[in-house]
């Protein structure tokens, strides 16, 4: 039996009397540790203490947030919860459905969230009908970056299609250059992947495929074309990849030592916390082909009690989803704003192409969650997929039989 303990009646109550007389306290549990994400997370620390509210931080390294979980799970299972913890996607539900989150529907209703919230990214928050969660952004994951003078030194245009990709990276591999600059962690494999899958696939194919698992999709001569292709990529990928952290090979990027990285808008945080210039220092388009993969980071509220905490929580999903905290969230964090009201003036040029294109692949029907981060798979079957993307990028397996591993992984995951 799920675990209600803020019913309906008193929620409203709650929302405007604890933040008016108590002292809101919030623990916060979140994976955003590196240079631009600790200092996109610091500015609703400082927002939130400004409210006179109490932050706890509670930062677990690890960019796929995988450590986190495990923290989470820990608290859960002893009875302590944290306040608020970085969730999405398909998650949210999962917790929802252990009986555990909070319904903080009296802070959506009262800040008007259904009209500023694109409806597709609104449906996440929701819980039977209930918001249990608060959308920080939105992540543009199939981006590829590159460092402008290596591109300039070799004559190298942005590529539009993967043939043109290779190309390039064979002329820079002659040349003595790392074309590929890459993390060996599994979830950063899955980033590649779900990228290559949507460049030959396109929309359609990656939607039967990587959201609703059809098997003629998964075992189709387009997804060997994918491994092939993943194959061609683990050679323009430099021997000290294994288990390097993404903030790292976006280093590499920014300090000359590759010439791409294909990683979501995070990467143009670190970018421009380093006080890079975008179309001046470094490169940002689309990863070859046509669509949109997003990612949402958010904030599930856990089931607290305590007034002040019941306050922390209600402060924090005002905050969270407050016009200013969008803007100046995402101006660090490399993101664009989940609401809709917000003007971009103040952001460059890779966030105003990462909002325009959302606008048209959403007009298209091509505006599709990204299964690597979350968004479009539970978790059991997404680590199906990755187990298997993974162990093909480390190995001599061939296309063939990892398109066999691939539908027979997500048969059991089923």
């Amino acid at each position: 039996m799920k675990m209600k303990t803020i019913l309906a009646t008193s929620v409203a109550s709650f929302c405007c009397a604890t933040i008016a007389f108590a002292e809101p306290q919030a623990e916060v549990l979140h994976w955003w540790t590196s240079g631009g994400e600790a200092r996109a997370v610091s500015v609703l620390q400082e927002e939130f203490s400004s409210r006179g509210g109490t932050w706890t931080d509670m930062p677990v390294a690890g960019g796929g947030g995988d450590a986190a979980m495990t923290a989470l799970r820990a608290r859960v299972l002893s009875g302590n919860a944290p306040t608020a913890v970085q969730l999405k996607g398909p998650a949210i539900q999962e917790w929802y459905e252990e009986g555990v989150l909070a319904d903080i529907s009296a802070v959506a209703e009262a800040e008007g969230w259904a009209d500023i919230l694109p409806t597709s990214i609104a449906g996440h928050m929701q819980c039977d009908g209930t918001w249990c969660a608060a959308p920080v952004n939105v992540h543009r994951v199939d981006w590829v970056w590159a460092n402008k003078a290596i591109l300039d030194e070799h004559g190298i245009t942005m590529p539009t299609t993967w043939d043109e990709f290779n190309a390039a990276a064979e002329t820079l591999q002659a040349a003595g250059v790392t074309p590929l600059a890459h993390g060996g962690q599994s979830w950063q494999d899955a980033t590649i992947f779900e990228t290559v899958v949507l460049g030959l696939g396109g929309p359609e194919f990656f939607r039967a495929a990587l959201i609703d698992l059809d098997m003629d999709a998964l075992q189709s001569d387009t997804m060997k074309a994918v491994f092939d292709q993943m194959r061609t990529m683990r050679g323009f990928v430099d021997s000290n990849f294994s288990g390097r952290d993404w903030n790292l090979a976006t280093a590499m990027v920014m300090n000359g030592e590759a010439a791409f990285q294909i990683m979501g808008d995070w990467a143009k945080g670190e970018f421009l916390a380093a006080g890079k210039v975008p179309g001046e220092d470094f490169l940002c388009a689309s990863t070859p082909g046509e669509g949109y993969l997003y990612n949402v980071d958010s904030f599930a509220m856990f089931t607290v009690s305590g007034e002040d905490n019941i306050a922390g929580q209600n402060l924090l999903a005002e905050l969270i989803v407050g016009e200013n905290f969008q803007e100046v969230f995402n101006l660090n964090k490399g993101s664009i704003p989940v609401r809709n009201d917000v003007a971009l003036d103040a952001f460059d040029s890779c966030a105003v192409l990462s909002s325009e294109d959302m606008v048209a692949t959403s007009d298209a029907g091509s505006l599709l969650p990204s299964y690597a981060h979350g968004m479009a798979l539970r978790g059991a079957q997404a680590g199906a997929i990755t187990d298997v993307v993974t162990a093909h990028f480390n190995s001599d397996m061939s296309s063939d039989d990892a398109v066999q591993m691939l539908a027979d992984a997500v048969t059991n995951s089923m």
